[in-house]
Formats: C-alpha cells, structure tokens, sequence
C-alpha cells in the first residue's frame, strides 16, 4: 500500500463518473426519487391532491415519518389552489422561505404573479424597532405590517410560531380568514401550542403536528399546491 496518501486517492475512480457514464437530468433524478417513495411507501391514507404535498415533503426531507405527522383540514388544497389560480399575495415568515419559492411555478399558474407578491417583513426597520422597544420578536410585528393581506391571502411559515399565535389571535378575535395556512414552524418554544391552536380554528390549513417543520418544508409545500393548481387549470 502507497505511503502517498495523494497517490492513493488519485487510484480512485470518484463515483460521480456513474453519471457521466448513464446521464441523468434533475428531472429523471426527482422522477426517480418519486419512483422510490411511492415503492417504498406502498399504500397511504391520503387523497391523490393530499398525497402530491406529502410525497414533496418526503421528497425534501427523504424522513418518511413526516407521512405520519402532516394534517390536512378537509377545505385545505381547494383553497389553496383557487387562492394560487387568483393570484392572491402570499405573506412569508422568513426572507429563506420568500428566497425559496419559484416565480415560474407560480407564474404557471397566475401569470400574474412577481416579486411584490412574496411578502416578508422581519427584516424592515419600523419592525425591529417594534421588536426592541417591547421586548417581543419581529415576527409577531412582521405579521401585523401585513394585516391589510392576510384576510382571503395565503400564510405561510416555516420558522416563526409567534407569528402563527398573531394570525391565530386575529382570526379569533378579528374574524381573520385567509385562503389558507401553511403552518410549520420548527422548534421548541411555542411551536406545538401554536399549531394545535390553529388546527381548531376552522381555516384552511395545511401543518405538520409537534416540533417538525421549517422553510423547506414550507416552500416543498407551495411548490406541491402549484402542481396541483396548475394540473388542474
């Protein structure tokens, strides 16, 4: 055995030259991924709309448990879908998520659609003054900065349960109702409570009960529902 830890590295055929020897594009490679979920899983107790999110988010995480977690209200992918096909503004948690989302999906559904309508507040100044002054974070007035939208407009969050717990106070106490919520936030502090509270609200909403979630998932979330709205159109 060389002593020349270079010489011996340099022996090896790197494994990458598998797909220069049988090319695939990213779309046979996610065709594929899809091919092995939908073997490894076998039956699921989804609708065929239901199962278009689940199997994205699998797809995103390769966790298999989340099948067992996600929860759909019965109104969820109907809403969402004519809310996508009207155009509605969609309100993000978090810069990654408004980062994340593809304007060509969503143009292939509204052509309509552009950068004014991804909406993200947390990082505006009047909002981080807010958040100073009171002690309370920015997500809770990122999401009132975007009150005037939420009525009738899409939600989503894939990091920020105080955010989720305002919106929950306005649909209590203000009658509130978006088209839908996309509720994963992820972590320890808030986050199960304020997915619970939600889920008895009775709005449209699409979460993953527990701890799980985060921006992946919420963005794996949209780009599903565009499918769905864009198959359907």
């Amino acid at each position: 055995m060389s002593e020349n830890p270079m010489e011996f590295v340099s022996s090896r055929k790197p494994f990458v030259y598998a797909l220069y020897e049988g090319p695939m594009s990213a779309e046979d490679i996610e065709a594929r991924s899809f091919e092995i979920i939908e073997r490894e899983v076998g039956t699921y107790p989804f609708s065929s709309d239901q199962w278009e999110v689940v199997r994205r988010l699998v797809h995103t995480t390769a966790d298999f448990g989340l099948m067992n977690d996600v929860k759909f209200s019965e109104d969820a992918i109907q809403s969402a879908v004519s809310a996508l096909r009207s155009g509605h503004r969609i309100f993000v948690d978090s810069n990654m998520i408004r980062s994340g989302l593809s304007l060509a999906r969503l143009r292939r559904v509204c052509p309509s659609y552009g950068p004014g309508d991804l909406v993200c507040h947390v990082a505006d100044e009047d909002v981080a003054q807010e958040a100073r002054e009171s002690g309370l974070p920015r997500s809770l007035f990122a999401l009132r900065k975007a009150v005037g939208m939420l009525d009738r407009g899409i939600a989503v969050f894939g990091n920020a349960p105080v955010a989720l717990m305002e919106l929950n106070r306005l649909i209590i106490e203000e009658g509130i109702k978006p088209a839908i919520v996309i509720a994963m936030p992820v972590g320890f502090v808030h986050v199960v409570e304020s997915k619970q509270e939600l889920m008895s609200l009775g709005v449209p909403h699409i979460t993953i009960k527990g701890r799980r979630g985060g921006s992946p998932l919420a963005v794996a979330t949209v780009h599903a529902l565009c499918s769905l709205a864009a198959g359907q159109m």
